[in-house]
């Protein structure tokens, strides 16, 4: 994925990138934007040392999409799973007054949450890192006149 943008603010080695914003960005789960009137705001590793004012290119790694889309979707996923699974083979056999369905759904959901909750905590860790940020890997040009606040 990449975008085309106006560099607005230099912070240390971090770019805040005014981008076009897309229908698509209402939907959006990333969280790697903050959409604004007219756009929406991409805070980006500046490994060009583009300057406030220029056109750039901004890239989203796509290994660390993916790694993201695993983490949110697959983890809490096979957290039910397993949840379900081990709340039916395994504590019904030791917790006898509950149906063993009954017992499956509680371990399921309630190991998605906790899941959920995990990966809060993992997700605030990663977006302090700098390899899971997106990239500023071009500058195009000074112009602004495609995109404005």
């Amino acid at each position: 994925m990449e975008e085309i943008g106006v560099v607005k603010r230099i912070d240390g080695v971090v770019a805040q990138v005014l981008v076009e914003r897309k229908s698509i960005c209402d939907k959006c789960t990333e969280g790697k934007c903050h959409l604004i009137d007219g756009g929406a705001i991409i805070e980006a590793f500046n490994q060009v040392k583009a300057k406030e004012g220029q056109r750039v290119r901004v890239v989203f790694k796509p290994y660390s999409y993916l790694k993201g889309s695993i983490l949110i979707y697959g983890v809490p996923a096979l957290a039910l799973i397993l949840g379900a699974i081990f709340g039916k083979e395994f504590l019904s056999d030791f917790i006898k007054a509950f149906d063993p369905d009954l017992l499956s759904a509680i371990t399921g959901f309630g190991l998605f949450v906790i899941a959920f909750i995990a990966i809060r905590f993992i997700t605030k860790n990663m977006e302090k890192k700098v390899e899971y940020k997106p990239v500023v890997e071009e500058i195009l040009d000074s112009d602004t006149d495609d995109i404005t606040e």
